[in-house]
């Protein structure tokens, strides 16, 4: 598999219909960056985090941090595709909740966004713009197929809201959604899924409180977020910078109105020790074993 053959396929969407589409394209890169890189960069500031710089056939670029504590090799991935499709099929059973599995969950669905997003950043730079709207399409597919193979009723979509006053309705706002989690048809909790909470994270909390000054509802709102980490440097002394907002997550949660639950697949280490956030913001097993299904009660 060459890299523009690769390229041609992460840049269709067609491509990426089923779970299995995404897994079959993650054991090509796979495979590929065992032997055709030009290198792979160790970053200087947090050592777990990796860059990948292609060849002449990706005009030298280097991609996005890849975290090697969660991208799964070719011989790891290629093992655990039979595993990752029993903890979906039974995703409330004891096995998933095994530590172990919880990992595997989000480590294989990490490996096979983050080879999607790595192929795109051997795009041009003039390219960049359609490359990141592409990689924020599949990564929101991705995430409603896993969400649907384990069962739970969820779409993309316009939610109308009624607006009234006095009583009467005068008009009605339409909201776009990634997520709308449904029971017969009727929303019972809405999600957000980007790759990053970069310029996105006052959005989510102003839509929830707009949402629910509109319908007089408290319907729950969540956020899931692939990582939150950006490169930095140049001529290959790289490292990584956190894009992560936690004076801004912390003020709007207090201030505003929480959400009801964030979840990521990279968690930030400030996440899981800083008072506030590590209540609010866990990993994204979390919300297929127990949250989700919270929801629906």
């Amino acid at each position: 598999m060459t890299l523009k053959r690769l390229i041609s396929r992460a840049t269709n969407k067609n491509k990426f219909q089923s779970i299995s589409d995404y897994a079959d394209f993650c054991l090509l890169y796979l495979e590929f960056i065992k032997t055709q890189l030009q290198a792979v960069i160790v970053s200087r500031n947090e050592n777990h985090y990796r860059f990948f710089q292609y060849k002449k056939d990706g005009s030298y670029n280097v991609t996005r941090p890849i975290n090697s504590n969660l991208m799964l090799s070719y011989e790891d991935f290629e093992a655990a595709q039979s595993t990752f499709s029993a903890i979906l099929n039974d995703i409330r059973g004891d096995e998933s909740r095994k530590q172990a599995n919880r990992k595997l969950l989000n480590d294989f669905i990490y490996t096979c966004q983050q080879s999607i997003g790595a192929t795109l950043d051997a795009l041009p730079s003039s390219k960049s713009n359609t490359a990141r709207k592409i990689n924020g399409d599949l990564f929101e597919r991705f995430v409603r197929l896993i969400i649907k193979e384990v069962g739970v009723d969820v779409t993309d979509g316009t939610i109308s809201v009624p607006v009234k006053i006095n009583g009467t309705e005068a008009f009605k706002m339409n909201y776009q959604h990634d997520l709308i989690i449904q029971v017969d048809d009727i929303p019972i909790a809405i999600g957000s899924v980007k790759t990053s909470s970069k310029d996105r994270l006052d959005k989510i909390f102003i839509d929830k409180f707009l949402y629910s000054k509109l319908t007089d509802t408290e319907t729950p709102h969540f956020a899931i977020f692939l990582n939150d980490v950006q490169r930095k440097g140049k001529d290959g002394k790289y490292g990584v910078n956190a894009t992560f907002l936690p004076g801004h997550f912390k003020g709007y949660t207090i201030k505003l109105n929480p959400l009801d639950g964030v979840y990521y697949f990279d968690i930030r280490p400030n996440m899981i020790t800083t008072d506030i956030l590590k209540d609010q913001i866990k990993t994204f097993d979390h919300f297929l074993i127990k949250d989700v299904w919270e929801f629906q009660k």
